[in-house]
């Protein structure tokens, strides 16, 4: 395995993205890296780059990368002082503030194969009775992982899966079925199943209770501040939000309250301002959300007209799309100009050539700033603008164009020689209050380091807690598929085993003595009548020469056919030969020869077939 190249590393994911649908490019780059690299020990391949060609030529190959991504690590009533917690408080506390008939709704985010959902819905049916049960409760499960749903939406569990699940539940609720135990019907169809994204797709919505179990400590901060926003935009007011052990909702502080901090449950902030509405809004991406804003459509459009700022955009043709009144003033540009290719304008490389700035912009995906750039105009003093290239881009990722700022900095620059002549002046007389200051700054920088270095030792701690969970859970997984193998090793060898003793029985029951030679003449089998009629125990020729061998039959008239045999020239071929038997008796013997065939018609060797004719047979 060579060392990892980042960049190359970044390319496969968006790869990932753009052919499957999957980003993770939010997930924490350590465990996300550490999983794809052991899938490509597996495979034989040795760089990120390779990698992606390997994708293109087995397809079958994403199956199993996703497999390997997304740990499916789960059980029934995981954490049970959680389980129990929730059974105790949670689920009083919701029902208390619901009517008799509400409905009640909960959300299993990153499900796996269900067994949180079914916990779930064991609880909320031991609190209402199955018939409440039935009429009130939806249970949604979503992940990413459609194999893990598949299997989710059978509802069946082997005994070792249903070990943990407290004998009075398994009863009541799971039915036998050839070994395995089964969901009854009543609880499988509270449950919806369905693939969802927590970073793409919009969240569920009127929720009483979230759960979201060691699903956000695979993601990055910035992405975990996205859903956790999403998720406060789903709970209803007051709902509980219930976490994983490794995870501390730190980011979100101002929207959910902890109510429970050792188990990782929190509720939702009922009353938040202003500021965190805006946040959730734009963090969630949701159109319900933002659709309070639709009829402020015209009032947009005119305000960005009517802007101070020139603003010009550019879609992906390079044609300009808009361009408000301060830019068609400032670059002298009118209506004809709108929806004409950038490069045919005199503004694509004045006041600052911007076709190749462009490129960068759609190639890196980030803003490209240009400061101070010093530009007269045809007609006017000089000035000095900041030029803003920024992407556009839609929810999904996909860019739509570009974005030009030129804002006008010419008083402010003015205003900075002022002040940068004034500060001078102000140096020369004030020299002892400026060392005096600066050694407080410094004081000031130190403690400053000193606090953020504090700070990143907490999140490594956190960080390294985090990643011992994930292997723990990546050691679980691991455990499991070794345990299938060895199942799949000992049903395998039984089946050979069949199979060897079913052929074993066949040579024996034939009257005929039987030696079967490889394509070089070795004996590979040699059956009990041919021990009989020669004198020779299986053993003792096994793996030599079939020629070499001393019996009472003239093997080296044999040479030719057998070689006819091998080569596809000779079907079949018999011959009568006088021979000595091993009790010395002189006899005749029917010779047969046929070659050995291969499942894919290709010769493996010859079967030679011996049989002591009585007196007066032919």
């Amino acid at each position: 395995m060579t060392v990892p190249d980042n960049r190359d590393f970044e390319e496969l994911l968006e790869y990932l993205r753009r052919t499957r649908g999957f980003d993770f490019t939010g997930y924490k780059r350590t465990s996300l890296m550490r999983r794809v690299q052991r899938r490509m020990q597996m495979v034989a391949v040795a760089s990120f780059n390779d990698y992606v060609n390997y994708l293109e030529v087995h397809p079958d190959e994403f199956i199993q990368l996703f497999n390997t991504l997304l740990i499916n690590v789960t059980a029934f009533f995981r954490d049970s002082p959680t389980w129990e917690y929730i059974a105790s408080d949670i689920l009083p506390r919701i029902l208390v503030r619901k009517e008799s008939n509400a409905p009640i709704r909960a959300w299993s985010a990153g499900c796996a194969t269900g067994e949180e959902a079914f916990s779930l819905a064991m609880l909320l049916a031991e609190a209402l009775g199955l018939d409440d049960f039935r009429e009130r409760v939806k249970i949604y499960a979503t992940d990413l992982d459609e194999e893990a749903l598949a299997h989710a939406r059978l509802g069946m569990y082997s005994l070792r899966d249903v070990a943990v699940v407290p004998e009075a539940l398994r009863d009541k609720y799971f039915e036998p079925n050839n070994g395995h135990f089964v969901l009854i019907k009543d609880l499988r169809r509270a449950v919806i199943f369905g693939r969802h994204d927590l970073i793409q797709d919009a969240p569920i919505s009127r929720v009483d209770l979230l759960l979201c179990r060691n699903t956000l400590m695979y993601f990055n901060a910035e992405v975990q501040a996205r859903i956790l926003a999403r998720f406060h935009f789903a709970l209803q007011e007051g709902g509980f939000l219930c976490l994983g052990k490794a995870e501390m909702l730190l980011t979100q502080s101002n929207l959910f309250s902890a109510v429970d901090l050792r188990r990782r449950i929190f509720s939702k902030v009922t009353r938040v301002g202003l500021r965190d509405r805006l946040l959730v809004m734009s963090q969630s991406n949701n159109d319900e959300a933002l659709g309070i804003f639709t009829p402020q459509a015209r009032l947009r459009e005119h305000a960005f007209d009517a802007n101070l700022t020139a603003q010009v955009v550019i879609d992906l043709n390079g044609q300009i799309v808009l361009a408000n009144e301060r830019a068609r003033a400032m670059f002298n540009l009118n209506n004809r100009d709108i929806g004409r290719p950038l490069r045919d304008l005199e503004l694509s490389y004045r006041p600052v050539e911007l076709r190749s700035r462009i490129e960068q912009v759609y190639t890196e995906r980030r803003s490209v700033f240009e400061h101070e750039v010093e530009w007269t105009p045809p007609e006017g003093e000089r000035i000095y603008l900041d030029v803003q290239l920024m992407p556009l881009s839609e929810p999904l990722g996909s860019l739509l164009g570009v974005s030009i700022t030129f804002t006008d900095i010419t008083h402010y620059r003015k205003l900075q020689e002022e002040l940068e002549q004034t500060h001078q002046d102000l140096e020369m007389a004030y020299e002892e209050l400026q060392a005096t200051n600066e050694e407080l700054e410094t004081t000031n920088e130190e403690l400053q380091s000193t606090v953020e270095e504090l700070e990143t030792t907490n999140e490594e701690l956190q960080s390294t807690n985090e990643e011992l969970e994930t292997m723990n859970e990546e050691l679980q997984s691991t455990n499991e598929e070794l345990q299938t193998i060895n199942d799949e090793l000992h049903r395998r060898s039984d089946e050979l085993n069949h199979a060897n003793h079913f052929l074993a029985a066949i040579l024996t029951s034939l009257r005929s003595g039987v030696a079967v030679l490889d394509r070089e003449f070795l004996v590979l089998s040699w059956n009990r009548r041919a021990e009989d009629l020669w004198g020779l125990r299986s053993d003792e020729v096994q793996h030599h020469h079939f020629l070499n061998l001393d019996i009472g039959l003239s093997v080296s008239q044999l040479r030719q056919p057998i070689r006819d045999c091998l080569q596809g020239n000779l079907p079949f071929y018999e011959v009568i030969l006088e021979a000595t038997n091993r009790r010395g008796r002189r006899i005749h013997c029917r010779v047969g020869c046929t070659p050995l065939m291969g499942s894919r018609s290709e010769i493996l060797g010859v079967i030679v077939l011996m049989e002591e004719l009585q007196d007066g047979t032919g």
